[in-house]
């Protein structure tokens, strides 16, 4: 990209240059001068056109490209954050406020080169009889004025075009996560006109634009006419007086033209005009802070996993989860167990490091999480999803290495050999139920080998056959790993060591399944419907602990 832009800013001045060059060189052979000059020029000019021609699209691509890798790059490293913007948002500042950016330099070029050709050109006049420069400026201040407003009016109407664009973008992508639910309800004339609704909105801020363009273009093509009439009037009157040559009128006519240029580069200032409000909506997103990079490698330990004094707040500063200190022993299982909005996911979130916490420390054998560097986190943690996004071009790349030892424990080996191309099928062309998705998920998390796993109700769309299998089989590949599982159904919770009971955001209790399930409350919430405690059985004390309430469908 460096050097089509050096050859950018180098080419457009040089055609410029020669353009203001053409008129005097034409005067001079109208007054008996060389007859090749004009040409010698015109060749000149016409080179370095070309090269402007290609450059141009050149380094606006190369901008393009540059600024959405330094977007995406900083949308990734700042993480799930919960007031982020919208994927819909997102995607429309990644496709269209960057392609609008990429394109500033050359419009800016192009701009610059229009105004100092146009003081050239005013110049040349000047050189010519100071009444030319004198009546050329009379038309420079109110054409100075249309510039201003067009660049005010345009930037003011294609900001409130982008906003409401990815507004409308952001509203379709909803749409889309939740086709299934719109369809299942009935309600695709209602979703349509929710997603449709900004449409006004963007067609008012369109018209504003092409309002403005249309405005600026006649009120130019006005302004250039009389100037051109006065310079020309002025030159003849001194034509006939004997003040001019003839080819001295050419040449006033030539860079009378030129000196108007610069207000009919409409297309230009409008390229500014997208250039600012893209640069100002990326530079939005890209002036986020994001974490500091981690140094520290991971010593040698069991695989604890602490958490201390950690609080969460959303963004009016109400508490979402904690204080809370928790210690997940290493090589131990704990299931997080709660109501639905306890808080269960956000503390998975937070102990794994894809939630950073707004006071408080996540420690992994005795290291601040945050602390790590990128690999060592993927070795100290690894996730398991209950809608795991599969990564890559083929099934090889989003299994990240995963073997056949690792597909054989996640029970995906059967369907992953019914495949037409194996590993090297693309994923564009899978068609999987979500319960083969997550199988995928769990091969992908073993072949990471991390010294604690977390499993957010990863195996939710499993039948409870499969879903034993492969906990079983999981069980044993993990064997001596940490483990920290979202249970949203009682075997899981019987299976734990610890159970760490979540209530509201805070840490009710830590303690075997076989101690809790003596509390009316805890047996409320794992069989997910409410208990009056005044009405609650209370049952008698006895040396075995009371049988586990049978599995009921996760809400």
């Amino acid at each position: 990209m460096r050097s089509w832009a050096i050859a950018l800013v180098v080419a457009v001045p040089v055609e410029a240059g020669a353009t203001l060059a053409l008129p005097g060189v034409v005067g001079r052979a109208v007054d008996g001068g060389s007859v090749w000059g004009p040409g010698v020029v015109l060749g000149v000019g016409a080179v370095a056109g070309v090269v402007a021609t290609a450059a141009g699209p050149a380094v606006a691509a190369g901008a393009t490209v540059a600024l959405r890798r330094r977007l995406l790059h900083r949308v990734l490293a700042r993480g799930p954050v919960p007031d982020g913007h919208p994927a819909g948002d997102l995607t429309a500042r990644l496709v269209g406020a960057a392609a609008d950016a990429g394109g500033a330099l050359p419009s800016r070029v192009t701009a610059v080169t229009a105004l100092l050709t146009s003081l050239g050109a005013i110049l040349g006049l000047g050189l010519l009889s100071p009444w030319l420069a004198a009546a050329f400026f009379a038309g420079v201040v109110p054409g100075v004025v249309l510039i201003r407003l067009f660049l005010r009016d345009a930037t003011e109407a294609f900001t409130r075009y982008q906003e409401t664009q990815s507004e409308l973008a952001a509203r379709m992508t909803g749409a889309l996560a939740g086709l299934r639910s719109i369809h299942a309800a009935g309600a695709g004339h209602t979703e349509t006109e929710r997603v449709l609704r900004p449409l006004p909105r963007l067609a008012e801020a369109g018209h504003a634009l092409w309002e403005a363009q249309r405005r600026t273009v006649w009120q130019a093509t006005l302004l250039v006419a009389l100037v051109e009439l006065a310079v020309l009037g002025t030159a003849g009157l001194l034509l006939s007086r004997g003040a001019l040559a003839p080819g001295d009128l050419a040449a006033a006519a030539g860079w009378a033209a030129l000196g108007l240029g610069l207000f009919e580069q409409v297309e230009a200032l409008a390229g500014i005009a997208h250039a600012k409000s893209g640069h100002d909506r990326l530079a939005e997103l890209l002036s986020l802070p994001t974490p500091p990079p981690g140094t520290r490698e991971l010593p040698e330990g069991s695989g604890e996993l602490s958490l201390i004094g950690v609080t969460v707040n959303d963004a009016e500063g109400f508490p979402l989860l904690g204080p809370l200190d928790l210690t997940v022993p290493g090589g131990r299982t704990v299931a997080l167990v709660g109501r639905s909005g306890s808080g269960k996911t956000l503390l998975a979130a937070v102990a794994g490091g894809l939630r950073a916490p707004d006071s408080g420390l996540v420690l992994v054998d005795g290291v601040p999480l945050a602390e790590l560097t990128t690999d060592q986190r993927r070795r100290a943690v690894g996730y398991a999803f209950e809608r795991p996004v599969l990564v890559g071009a083929t099934v090889g790349e989003a299994l990240e290495g995963a073997g056949a030892e690792e597909t054989g424990a996640a029970l995906a080996d059967g369907f992953l050999a019914r495949l037409p191309h194996g590993a090297d099928t693309p994923l564009a062309e899978l068609r999987l139920s979500g319960g083969e998705v997550q199988r995928l998920g769990l091969a992908r998390l073993l072949a990471q080998r991390p010294r604690a796993v977390i499993l957010d109700d990863a195996t939710s769309s499993l039948d409870l056959a499969t879903e034993h299998q492969v906990t079983t089989a999981l069980a044993r590949a993990t064997r001596g790993r940490t483990r920290l599982v979202v249970a949203h159904r009682p075997q899981a919770a019987a299976r734990a060591d610890l159970v760490a009971w979540l209530d509201n955001g805070r840490l009710r209790a830590l303690a075997p399944h076989s101690t809790l399930i003596t509390d009316p409350d805890y047996r409320s919430t794992l069989a997910g419907a409410p208990t009056d405690p005044a009405t609650a059985p209370v049952p008698a004390p006895s040396s075995a602990p009371p049988p586990v309430p049978a599995p009921r469908p996760a809400p």
